[in-house]
């Protein structure tokens, strides 16, 4: 019987420890700041460069500044959304599982197996970087 080898994702959950949840709030501040560390030179490099074309050409300076301002809003509203996930990762309950991402794994596939059960379902339990757990729909 002939087979096929497909790629599917792999969930990955981790167990809520002390250590994970001042970790995930490690990235998250860093990820905060430098958001706002990308704002801060946008903002610095767009005064010269709008100075400078304001001088040649006021249009062209007009568009340059909505331009600036919204990608500094994108970054502002990122760091925004971040620091709430700061706030949410201070409330995460030591023991209860916290989806972490996905990874890509493989599957054989032949006739006769359930399609939607050997794609689907796969998740990976981590605890302290340590697997605990493979579970399969």
């Amino acid at each position: 019987m002939s087979s096929v080898t497909v790629k599917r994702s792999i969930s990955v959950r981790v167990v809520v420890t002390e250590a994970f949840k001042e970790e995930l709030k490690a990235e998250l501040r860093e990820a905060a700041e430098t958001a706002q560390r990308r704002v801060d030179q946008m903002e610095t490099q767009s005064r010269r460069v709008l100075a400078d074309l304001q001088r040649t050409d006021l249009t062209q300076a007009m568009s340059a500044r909505r331009q600036i301002e919204a990608e500094v809003g994108r970054h502002q509203a990122l760091r925004q959304d971040i620091l709430r996930q700061m706030e949410e990762a201070d409330k995460l309950e030591v023991g209860s599982e916290y989806p972490r991402g996905t990874l890509e794994g493989v599957v054989d596939l032949a006739a006769g197996d359930d399609l939607f059960k050997k794609l689907s379902g796969s998740e990976i339990v981590v605890k302290d970087g340590v697997i605990v757990e493979v579970r399969e729909a």
